[in-house]
């Protein structure tokens, strides 16, 4: 059983996929990228990453019902709520765990996550609140971590990027992480790309942030790398030939339209 972390990359390749299948004109093309979307899904147990296929499945799953999709604030407000329930609920969980459990609680802990995972919370969370607004500075985390830092073999990092920020970097390292997310979500508000598009990018990232919140997903340079070249392919402007043609006709708000360019050459502003 691989590790959380390694969940989030067949998350990215299916919003990828995804992404492709919607802004291409050429419907073989589209037909193959969104076979290949679908067997990027089950390709996740393949690789041993239960949590892999099940993230894979819920992009894809957005991505589907983001073809009928006329706007996108209250989809990607649903992003960003999902994003921050989970890392409430795993900031909550550390917070109990620091008490007293019942055995049937801790027990449920266990069989949910490795066994060094939440001890390593309470740690990012003891350091935290040692030091709220600067943290104990980057990296630092696994050294000063206690206990649980033996505890692991792997590397001593608390497994949640939250917590980390908070025990590393303070108050001020988790404001610049949510400001983060919650710009690459305006960007696929605005952005001039069809709307599928946008939403699919934007449910890919929400499950890199969900699975961020549990494991050391972004400790992974293929993961960071991989979300940014998403993130910024789903924002940026299209590509227009310098007369003034262009490969679709539809607009940005489209449901279906690849490309989201007017036949002006000029790019309309997306739905809201």
């Amino acid at each position: 059983m691989r590790s959380l972390g390694d969940a989030a990359g067949p998350a990215l390749a299916t919003g990828a996929a995804c992404c492709a299948a919607w802004a291409t004109t050429v419907p073989a093309l589209r037909i193959g990228l969104a076979t290949l979307a679908c067997a990027t899904v089950p390709a996740g147990v393949a690789l041993g990453s239960a949590a892999g296929c099940v993230a894979g499945a819920a992009v894809l799953l957005c991505s589907l019902a983001a073809g009928s999709a006329r706007g996108r604030g209250v989809w990607l407000a649903g992003s960003a709520t999902a994003a921050v329930l989970v890392a409430a609920g795993i900031w909550a969980l550390a917070a109990l765990a620091a008490e007293a459990l019942p055995d049937g609680l801790a027990g449920a802990l266990d069989d949910r996550f490795a066994a060094y995972r939440v001890p390593r919370w309470q740690d990012a969370l003891r350091l935290a609140g040692r030091n709220s607004v600067l943290g104990v500075g980057p990296g630092r985390s696994g050294e000063l971590g206690g206990a649980a830092a033996g505890s692991s073999p792997v590397d001593g990092g608390p497994h949640s990027a939250p917590l980390q920020q908070a025990a590393e970097q303070g108050l001020i390292g988790v404001f610049l992480l949510v400001a983060v997310f919650c710009w690459v979500l305006y960007a696929l508000w605005r952005t001039p790309r069809p709307t599928p598009v946008a939403l699919t990018a934007g449910a890919a990232l929400t499950a890199l942030a969900a699975l961020a919140s549990v494991s050391d997903a972004l400790s992974c340079t293929p993961v960071t790398a991989g979300a940014g070249l998403l993130a910024g392919w789903a924002t940026a402007r299209p590509w227009t030939s310098g007369t003034g043609d262009a490969s679709g006709t539809g607009d940005a708000s489209g449901t279906g339209d690849a490309s989201g360019i007017g036949g002006t050459g000029g790019v309309t502003a997306p739905a809201r």
